[in-house]
C-alpha cells in the first residue's frame, strides 16, 4: 500500500491549522518564501489560495497511518493498521456521501453520487499567470478545442507512463467553483467505499486557484493538473441529474442555450447550481417569458429566492417575496463587507473584519437561506474562523447592490471614496490638474465614472461588479430586488445617457482587452443595438465601408476572439475606424492565422496581448506582421521572444520592416531563434539599419545547429544575408 498525506484546505472546521489559504489575492503578485516561518504564522501568504466552493462543516482529510508496505511489518501491526483504515474509511464516507450545493457542506443535502457529473481534468497547467478577471479567462476557455486528453478524477494518483515516478502529492487548479473541492470529495467516497485507489492509505492532495498555484515552487509536487469545469456534454448532464423532471432539464438547457453569456458560465458547476436554482424556481411558478437573460438578473432572482427559502423555512406572517427590515439590514451590511474587501482584493474575511461593518458573527453564521448560500464559514486556520462568499460572483453582485444604494441614498462620503473624489486645494495647481474635483451629479455620471474608476484595474478585479453596477440601473432589476433598492424613477433620457456615456468611453491608455467589458456593461443594460450591428456588419463582408465606432469594435473584437470559426487573416488597416478603434481589435489576433498590425502606435498593454495569442493553447498564429512600428521598444521586442520560446507558440513568419530594431532587440530574437522547438522559418528585418554588431549577431545565430530559420531577408539596405 502506498502511504501518502492529504492536505485539502477547501475544507472548514478543521481543529488543526492548516497552512493552505490567502486572504488576499493580492499575493498573486507577491513571490512567497516557502522556508519562511514567519509569514506561515502571520497566515498572510500560504501554499494555495481558497477555493470559493468549498464546503463549510467538517475536514474530509485523510490522515491515517503511515505507509503501511513495510515487508517487515508484523502480522499484528498489519492487522491493527487494516483496522484503522476500515474505520477511516466508515468515518470517510459518513462525512463524503452528502453534500449541499453552494455551501457543499459534507455530511448533509444530497447523495453526492446522485448529482456528480465528471468534470474534464487535464494535466499540466498554462505556462502564464492569466491576471485578467476569471470570467474572461471563462469567455476564451469555451471556444477552446478540447486538444488535450482528460484525466479522471480516479486517476489521479495513477502513473501513466513508464517515465514517471510514483506521485505522491498533487496539485489541482482552477478558477474559483470550478468543482476542484468536488473532484477531492468524489475520489474521498469512491476510496472509501472500495471502488477506487484501495492501495492508498493516506493522501496529498492539494487544489489551488491559478494565481496562487505559480508560487508553488514545482520540486514540492509531482503532477499538476487543472479542472477546468464542464464540457457543453457535462453541462446538459448536470442538469439531467439535478432534476428528475425530464421536461423542466430540457427547458433550462435550452434557455442557457440560448443565452450566450449564461452558457459560458455555466462551465462552472457553482454557476449552474446558482442557475438551476433560479431557473427551477422560475419555471415551476410559469414565468417563462421573464427568464433572465443577463447576469444581472440572474443574480437578482437568486439572492430573492435565498431569501424565499429562508422564509419558508422559518415561517413569518410576511409573505415569502417580501424583504423585512432585518432582510435589508443585514443584506446592505454583507454588500458593504463585499465591496470594501473587493477594492483590496480580499476574497476571505475574519469576525473583526466583519464587526467592522456592523455584522454579528453569529447572526451572520445561523441566517440560513441567505448566509448559508450566499455566505459561509470557512476553514478555521490559525484558530481563527475564516468567512467567505460561496463564489466571488456573489460577492461583486452584492457588493454593487450596496454602492448603488449608497447612491440612491446620496452618501457622498462612500461615493467620493470610492470615485476618489476629493476637495481642491487652490494653492496646488499640479493636484488640480490630477484630482477629480467635481461631485457626482447624476446617474450617467456616477456610472461614467465607476467605469472608469474599473477601468484602471490592471487585473479587471472589478469588472464584474461595474457590469453589475450598470445592470441594477434598470428599473425592471431593481423590481425584482424588492424594495432592497431604493426604486428610481429613470426617465428614458436618463437611461439613454447612461448608454451614450458607456458607447463614447476613452479607453485609449487602457488595454484593449479590459476594452471589451464595456461592450459588457452595454449587455448588462439590455442594449442590443451594437450587437446587432456588429452581427449585420460580419454578415455583410464588406470591412472598409462601413465606419466602426470603438465601441463597435470593443464588440467586433469579442465576437472574433470567441468565434467557432479561425479567421484566416486580421489586418487592423482594412477596418474604417480611428486609431483607437484599431487598437480595441488587437483581441482577436488570438483567433486567427495570420496578424497584419502594421504602421500601428501601439503599447506594452498590446504588445502582452499579442504574446497571450502566441502562447495560448492551442494558438493557432502562423504570420504575425509589425512593420512600420516604430513604438516596438526592446521591452516589447523581448516579450515576443519570449513568447516564441513557449511550447505552444507555432509562428512561422514575423515581419518587422522597419521597426527602429536595436542590437538589444536582435540580441533577443537571437535568443528565441535558438530554442528549441523554434518553428519559425522566417524572418523580415528590412529597413533597420542594423549595425554591424546586431548583423555579427545573427550570422552567429544562423551557425546555431538549433536555428530552423530558412529565410532572414534584407538586414541591411543591400541584400546581406537575404535567402539564406
Amino acid at each position: 500500500m502506498r502511504g501518502w498525506k492529504r492536505m485539502d484546505e477547501d475544507r472548514a472546521e478543521s481543529t488543526v491549522p492548516s497552512c493552505v489559504s490567502l486572504k488576499s489575492d493580492q499575493s498573486k503578485y507577491e513571490l512567497i518564501d516557502f522556508r519562511s516561518s514567519d509569514k506561515i504564522e502571520r497566515g498572510e501568504h500560504i501554499l494555495s489560495n481558497w477555493d470559493q466552493s468549498a464546503p463549510p462543516g467538517e475536514s474530509s482529510c485523510s490522515q491515517s497511518g503511515s505507509r503501511s508496505g513495510d515487508a517487515e511489518m508484523k502480522p499484528k501491526q498489519r492487522g491493527d493498521l487494516q483496522e484503522v483504515i476500515e474505520g477511516h474509511k466508515i468515518s470517510l464516507k459518513r462525512r463524503c456521501e452528502h453534500v449541499t450545493e453552494g455551501t457543499n457542506g459534507a455530511g448533509s443535502g444530497t447523495l453526492l453520487n446522485k448529482i456528480y457529473t465528471e468534470l474534464y481534468i487535464t494535466e499540466g497547467q498554462s505556462e502564464e499567470v492569466d491576471t485578467q478577471h476569471e470570467v474572461r479567462q471563462l469567455e476564451r476557455t469555451s471556444k477552446k478545442n478540447i486538444q488535450d486528453t482528460p484525466i479522471k478524477c480516479q486517476d489521479i494518483f495513477k502513473v501513466l507512463s513508464e517515465q514517471q515516478r510514483h506521485i505522491r502529492v498533487v496539485l489541482t487548479n482552477g478558477v474559483a467553483g470550478v468543482g476542484k473541492t468536488f473532484s477531492v470529495q468524489k475520489f474521498s467516497l469512491d476510496w472509501a467505499e472500495g471502488l477506487e485507489n484501495q492501495d492508498i492509505s493516506l493522501l496529498s492532495w492539494i487544489t489551488s486557484r491559478p494565481a496562487a498555484a505559480y508560487q508553488i515552487p514545482p520540486s514540492c509536487v509531482d503532477r499538476i493538473t487543472e479542472v477546468r469545469g464542464f464540457t457543453d456534454s457535462q453541462k446538459e448532464e448536470y442538469f439531467r441529474r439535478r432534476f428528475s423532471d425530464d421536461d423542466l432539464s430540457k427547458r433550462i438547457i435550452s434557455h442557457i442555450k440560448a443565452s450566450r453569456s449564461l452558457h459560458i458560465m455555466c462551465l462552472i458547476p457553482v454557476f449552474c447550481w446558482i442557475t438551476a436554482i433560479v431557473l427551477e424556481d422560475m419555471m415551476t411558478r410559469d414565468q417563462r417569458g421573464k427568464l433572465p437573460k443577463t447576469l444581472t438578473d440572474l443574480y437578482s432572482h437568486f439572492l430573492m429566492v435565498q431569501i424565499k427559502r429562508k422564509k419558508q423555512k422559518y415561517g413569518g406572517k410576511q409573505r415569502t417575496e417580501e424583504l423585512t427590515k432585518t432582510d435589508k439590514r443585514l443584506l446592505l451590511k454583507l454588500g458593504r463587507l463585499a465591496f470594501e474587501h473587493l477594492e483590496k482584493g480580499n476574497i476571505m474575511f475574519y469576525s473583526e473584519d466583519l464587526e467592522q461593518c456592523g455584522l454579528d458573527v453569529s447572526e451572520v453564521s445561523v441566517y440560513s437561506g441567505v448566509c448559508t448560500e450566499i455566505f459561509k464559514r470557512e476553514s478555521v486556520i490559525f484558530q481563527k474562523s475564516v468567512y467567505c462568499f460561496v463564489h466571488l460572483s456573489i460577492q461583486e453582485f452584492l457588493a454593487a447592490v450596496y454602492m448603488f444604494h449608497r447612491y440612491t441614498r446620496k452618501d457622498t462620503a462612500v461615493i467620493n471614496k470610492f470615485l476618489k473624489y476629493s476637495k481642491p486645494n487652490p494653492f496646488s495647481r499640479i493636484t488640480w490638474l490630477f484630482t477629480n474635483y467635481d461631485p457626482v451629479t447624476s446617474l450617467d455620471d456616477f456610472l461614467r465614472r465607476a467605469l472608469m474608476e474599473s477601468l484602471k484595474s490592471k487585473n479587471g478585479h472589478l469588472d464584474l461588479f461595474v457590469r453589475f453596477l450598470h445592470g441594477l440601473s434598470l428599473e425592471s432589476n431593481q423590481r425584482i430586488l424588492g424594495g432592497l433598492l431604493d426604486q428610481m424613477e429613470n426617465h428614458p433620457e436618463t437611461i439613454q445617457k447612461v448608454l451614450n456615456n458607456v458607447k463614447e468611453v476613452n479607453s485609449d491608455e487602457i488595454s484593449p482587452d479590459r476594452s471589451i467589458n464595456i461592450f459588457h456593461c452595454l449587455m448588462e443594460m439590455k442594449d442590443q443595438s451594437v450587437h446587432q450591428e456588429i452581427q449585420e456588419f460580419l454578415k455583410s463582408g464588406k470591412k472598409s465601408k462601413r465606419r466602426l465606432s470603438e465601441i463597435h469594435c470593443s464588440a467586433l473584437a469579442y465576437l472574433l476572439q470567441m468565434s467557432e470559426e479561425v479567421l484566416d487573416e486580421l489586418n487592423l488597416q482594412q477596418y474604417n475606424t480611428s486609431e483607437e478603434g484599431r487598437r480595441r481589435l488587437i483581441p482577436a489576433v488570438r483567433n486567427c492565422r495570420k496578424a497584419k498590425l502594421s504602421d500601428s502606435v501601439l503599447s506594452k498593454s498590446h504588445w502582452e496581448v499579442v504574446a497571450s495569442a502566441m502562447t495560448s493553447n492551442p494558438s493557432h498564429l502562423r504570420e504575425l506582421s509589425l512593420s512600420w512600428n516604430k513604438s516596438l521598444t526592446d521591452a516589447g521586442v523581448k516579450l515576443l521572444s519570449s513568447a516564441m520560446m513557449h511550447p505552444n507558440c507555432r509562428l512561422e513568419t514575423l515581419r518587422l520592416w522597419c521597426c527602429s530594431l536595436s542590437q538589444i532587440s536582435c540580441d533577443s530574437l537571437g535568443s528565441a531563434l535558438r530554442s528549441n522547438p523554434s518553428h519559425l522559418r522566417v524572418l523580415e528585418l528590412s529597413g533597420n539599419q542594423l549595425k554591424d554588431p546586431a548583423v555579427k549577431l545573427l550570422c552567429g545565430v544562423l551557425q546555431d545547429p538549433l536555428c530552423k530559420l530558412e529565410t532572414l531577408r534584407s538586414v541591411r539596405d543591400d541584400p546581406v544575408l537575404s535567402e539564406v
